[in-house]
């Protein structure tokens, strides 16, 4: 048994997956360097993201497996357990042995778990998608501050940028300290320093102002609005959290 130490990026996952083809290492434990704990019983290999080899990779299984196991193994991955890169490490091989038909056996133990975990990420996804509501700040930005519990934008940035070409917006994940920003023209990634947004390539962004007034006038005339039309005798606090737990009520204008 071997240890690989990667940087938890997708590339550098795949990366371990070409290693483990080429070195002939077929006993392989895969560890992110945020979760790595040197051991004394596993020799360590640290393992490089480079692109050209995690294009190989990627490549060749997409072309063995169907769309949905494509999907099911990404979004696994971005909910960013440790867990679950042994099992898309181990299921990665699997298809390049015994084929992409090798997805869709759930009796593996790396199958169910990579399609439970895609599931609870797919629930997170539509769950950003429905609530996440846009303020607007003085300069004109509408912006939205998040926090899920998976490392969703990249699954919710085309339903955004569809659903929003006409109006600049930002969706900052708090958590994770990177957003999507849309210019009208296109999305690009952008991190938070010192309370300002800049883009992957230092373009600076205007820093956040005060909302705009209207945006709070709005806001208060709709939470005005809900008040008098809910029904109180009616109020059904058990089957609210059923379809809206408590963690997303931050996102809703109405709480």
């Amino acid at each position: 048994m071997i240890l690989y130490k990667f940087d938890g990026s997708f590339t550098g996952l795949l990366c371990c997956v070409f290693e483990s083809f080429s070195a002939k290492e077929h006993q392989v434990q895969v560890v992110s360097e945020r979760f790595y704990q040197p051991s004394i019983f596993l020799p360590t290999k640290e393992i490089h993201s480079e692109e050209e080899k995690a294009d190989r990779v990627w490549k060749a299984f997409v072309e063995k497996v169907n769309p949905e196991d494509k999907s099911k193994f990404y979004s696994s991955y971005l909910s960013e357990k440790p867990d679950i890169f042994q099992h898309l490490f181990h299921l990665a091989r699997k298809v390049f042995i015994h084929g992409g038909k090798y997805a869709k056996n759930f009796a593996d133990p790396d199958v169910l778990a990579i399609s439970q975990m895609a599931k609870s990420v797919s629930r997170e996804r539509h769950r950003m998608k429905a609530f996440i509501r846009f303020k607007k700040a003085a300069d004109g930005l509408f912006y939205a501050i998040i926090s899920p519990d998976f490392n969703v934008i990249p699954l919710i940035q085309k339903h955004f940028k569809d659903r929003y070409a006409d109006q600049t917006w930002l969706i900052y994940d708090e958590r994770r300290k990177y957003g999507i920003f849309y210019d009208l023209n296109s999305v690009q990634s952008v991190t938070l320093t010192f309370n300002e947004f800049k883009t992957s390539v230092d373009t600076q962004l205007p820093a956040l102002q005060l909302n705009d007034e209207k945006e709070e006038l709005y806001d208060l005339l709709w939470k005005d609005y809900f008040k008098t039309t809910n029904i109180q005798e009616r109020k059904n606090t058990k089957l609210h959290l059923q379809h809206v737990p408590k963690r997303y009520w931050r996102y809703l204008n109405e709480k």
